[in-house]
Order: structure tokens, then C-alpha cells, then sequence
């Protein structure tokens, strides 16, 4: 694994053990956190495949283009990092409205389940989870 995959990953593991942390004491943050998490994760796939992004759009874009469109990954995986990506947004930039809790638990199961597909893509270079 190249060392910036392994930066990735590690920073997607510690991004996931923080959103599962603030879950109960700050559900915004906990969405942020497991958003990040997924991205990362993500990230690190791609840059293992030699592919990077500059912008959150254009990562969000390749997981349906280069992931679920082939088939490589179930259409809800997909769906999954899409609803992470706006509930993100919600969480950091949502002014008056907030990330309630049950939804902050819903965005850390399913940033664990976009880490377990990249762990299960390459699971010599993607462990720890």
C-alpha cells in the first residue's frame, strides 16, 4: 500500500471511532465525523487504483461512476455515502437545523458499512476495522 492510501485509512479509522464517541454528546459532529470517515476510506481505495479528487463532489460522483455503476459495489452503498454527504452538510453548515441523534447512530452503521466494503476490497491493505 502506498503511504498516502495508508494516511487515508488510518485517518478514516480514527474518523469512525470519533463519530461512534459523539454520538450522545453532539450528534452534528458525530455526522461529520462518519462522513469523513467514509470519505477517507474511500479516498484511500481510489488512490490505491491511482485515481484522486479534488473536491467532495467529484469522490461522491466516482463511488457511483467507477463503483456502483459497474457493479462493484450494491447500489445502496452508494446511496449510503450520498445520504452521509448531505447529512454532513446539514451538520456543519445546517444554522438552525441539527443532526438528531438517531440519525447521527444511522450515519455511523452506515460509514461502518462503506469501511467494511474497502476493507473487503483489498483486506491485505485495509484492516483495523
Amino acid at each position: 500500500m502506498n503511504q498516502e492510501a495508508a494516511d487515508l485509512w488510518a485517518r478514516a479509522l480514527r474518523a469512525h471511532t470519533t463519530a461512534a464517541r459523539l454520538v450522545d454528546e453532539d450528534p452534528d459532529a458525530a455526522a461529520s465525523r462518519a462522513y469523513y470517515a467514509a470519505f477517507y476510506a474511500v479516498s484511500a481505495l481510489f488512490t490505491m487504483q491511482g485515481k484522486t479528487f479534488r473536491k467532495h463532489s467529484a469522490v461522491e460522483a466516482a463511488v457511483h461512476r467507477l463503483l456502483v455503476k459497474p457493479g462493484t459495489w450494491p447500489a445502496e452503498l452508494g446511496t449510503a455515502f450520498s445520504w452521509l454527504a448531505r447529512l454532513r452538510r446539514t451538520g456543519d453548515y445546517g444554522g438552525g437545523i441539527h443532526v438528531a441523534q438517531s440519525e447521527a447512530r444511522e450515519a455511523v452503521d452506515k460509514a461502518s458499512r462503506l469501511l467494511q466494503a474497502v476493507h473487503e476490497a483489498n483486506p491485505e491493505s485495509f484492516s483495523g476495522i
